[in-house]
């Protein structure tokens, strides 16, 4: 699997379509489930929508909405959130800026909502946008119909880090620990609840794409949110869980680096590490099976991902850049 243009941007477009495949069994998408009083946990259906997962937070008089999905999911999302609660969505906190959790942000600044992320969430729009947004208006009938030209950018950035909102009932916190899965990957801790949601720089399964991202960097940025000390863990792709997600997250891009760096020690090229067999592309480099549930269809990027990080020095995501 090579990071062409037409392919990084096809990922996002074509989320609803591609083959993902389920890492659990009793995965129920496109349900809302309250996990604890007053937070809900809604799992979107990755495999045929390409929805990421939801998080609502109730607020004394308001909501707290985690990622605005693509827009067929904030639709869907709103009409799950009025069987749960009376009270309107105040803020949709954009985790960062890719389709499946920023593409929906103008269905809730419509319904009222302030959209919110940490500020390289926008500035991650402006280096991508608005290719990928176009490029997904071709292939998603619900990004076509809105009738924009590109995405609508979160109405209200932070750069400090935690960014605070507390209403007296509850606080909730908002952090930016460094580039991993983008340069703009934002988390939301509740201290009292120790709940921590990752976006996609810790999910639940074979889910991490590492175009956009710093593969080096990863695993500080995972430490650095296990510093929180949560007990659960609400991620925004795959299912809820508890600590033992941060640690197999950080640990899959140590070893994924500790391998192909090995690989690349010994001389052999990316020829060697990323081969095709038939229509795919087939990595040879192996993983220690304490790793495997983050070992999927997006394996064969992300060793060639590591292999240009080490080579030529530098971040993936820089090394594409808005490609």
């Amino acid at each position: 699997m090579r990071f062409s243009r037409s392919w990084l941007l096809a990922v996002f477009a074509a989320l609803g379509s591609v083959a993902f495949f389920a890492s659990r069994t009793d995965a129920q998408p496109e349900t809302i489930k309250e996990i604890l009083p007053g937070i809900w946990f809604r799992e979107g259906d990755l495999k045929n929508l390409g929805h990421c997962n939801n998080i609502l937070i109730d607020m004394k008089d308001y909501l707290i909405l985690i990622d605005a999905n693509f827009p067929s999911g904030a639709r869907a999302t709103l009409a799950d959130v009025k069987k749960v609660s009376s009270k309107p969505i105040k803020y949709v906190f954009d985790t960062h800026h890719h389709g499946d959790h920023s593409y929906g942000n103008s269905i809730f600044t419509a319904a009222g909502a302030t959209t919110l992320a940490y500020k390289g969430v926008a500035e991650e729009m402006k280096r991508y946008e608005p290719g990928r947004w176009q490029q997904a208006a071709k292939e998603r009938k619900d990004v076509a119909e809105l009738n924009q030209s590109t995405v609508e950018p979160p109405k209200q950035t932070f750069d400090k880090s935690p960014y605070v909102i507390s209403d007296g009932s509850r606080r909730v916190e908002f952090y930016f620990f460094g580039w991993a899965h983008t340069r703009g990957d934002g988390f939301v801790f509740l201290p009292k609840e120790q709940i921590l949601c990752t976006g996609d720089a810790v999910v639940n399964g074979p889910y991490n794409f590492v175009g956009d991202g710093n593969i080096g960097n990863w695993p500080r940025v995972v430490r650095a949110a296990e510093r929180l000390k949560a007990t659960r863990i609400l991620p925004a792709h795959g299912g809820p869980g508890g600590p033992e997600l941060l640690t197999g997250q950080e640990q899959f891009f140590i070893e994924l680096d500790k391998a192909v760096r090995a690989a690349v020690k010994k001389g052999q090229r990316l020829e060697d590490l990323v081969k095709k067999e038939g229509d795919k592309q087939v990595a040879t480099v192996r993983l220690p099976d304490n790793v495997k549930n983050w070992v999927g269809d997006f394996y064969p990027a992300q060793v060639e991902g590591a292999y240009k990080e080490i080579s030529q020095n530098k971040p993936i995501g820089e090394i594409l850049g808005g490609k």
